[in-house]
């Protein structure tokens, strides 16, 4: 195994993809933009786990802190396996889409799509270089094709998630870089703390999942892991649905 970088590795989903893949044996570049003391409480975890950690504080959004991060990340490790763009931030303030402001939408698109999509392309291009046959996996989201009119920014930026898996796996195929999107639904992290006893109701008692059960940053590490340990070899640009069958639809 080599190294991976994974994107907002300090809670939710991105704590869950690095204990994933610190178990499966790959060192893990811990990538935080504010918390820094999560961060380090995740690098022991992966050290724990018998991986090597390394931190990295780097704003996505930040086209200096890009380039610093993937420097980092290969000063430590030598050579980058795998890129996991987790990163995202939710609106600070859910606006009806006739009401939302530009500040919001601004500052969404820069961390949620902007950020993964030129850091993807720094790391690509490294892979590249030194003929590495890594891997690219983009966390996205079922608001990449479920409407919520409360928060269009979000949802605009993780449909845009799905376009950059396709762009980037049609780019890369020759170079032996497979490329993946993986699309969680209701998962159970502080970001989705606020509406917990909403997503209680269609869960357990409206069945709007198959499986009657919230999503963990396990699972979600899980599928991560299939994809890090090449297990979908003549697979890319595909989409991996986290949801519980979400997608689905039922009569």
């Amino acid at each position: 195994m080599s190294a991976a970088i994974v994107t907002g590795a300090s809670r939710g989903i991105g704590r869950g993809i690095a204990l994933a893949l610190a178990g499966a044996g790959w060192d893990v570049v811990v990538n935080y933009a504010s918390n820094a003391a999560a961060a380090e409480e995740v690098a022991a975890d992966v050290e724990k786990a018998g991986a090597k950690a390394a931190v990295v504080r780097a704003d996505v959004a930040d086209s200096q802190d890009r380039h610093r991060l993937v420097e980092e990340a290969y000063r430590a490790f030598g050579d980058i396996g795998l890129l996991v763009n987790n990163a995202g931030v939710a609106p600070s303030v859910r606006a009806d889409i006739l009401e939302a402001g530009e500040e919001s939408f601004d500052r969404l698109v820069s961390i949620n799509l902007k950020g993964p999509y030129f850091l993807t392309q720094l790391v690509a291009n490294r892979m590249i270089s030194a003929g590495t046959a890594g891997r690219i996996v983009t966390i996205s989201s079922m608001s990449a094709y479920t409407a919520s009119t409360n928060r269009g920014d979000y949802c605009i930026t993780k449909s845009g998630l799905s376009m950059l898996t396709k762009l980037y796996a049609a780019r890369l195929a020759e170079h032996g870089i497979n490329v993946y999107e993986v699309r969680p639904g209701i998962i159970a992290t502080d970001m989705t703390g606020g509406v917990k006893e909403k997503y209680d109701r269609l869960i357990l008692d409206e069945g709007v999942t198959p499986i009657r059960r919230w999503g963990t940053p396990e699972d979600v590490g899980k599928a991560v892991v299939a994809i890090a340990g090449d297990l979908l070899p003549f697979s890319t640009g595909q989409v991996i649905d986290v949801d519980g069958g979400f997608h689905l639809k039922i009569l």
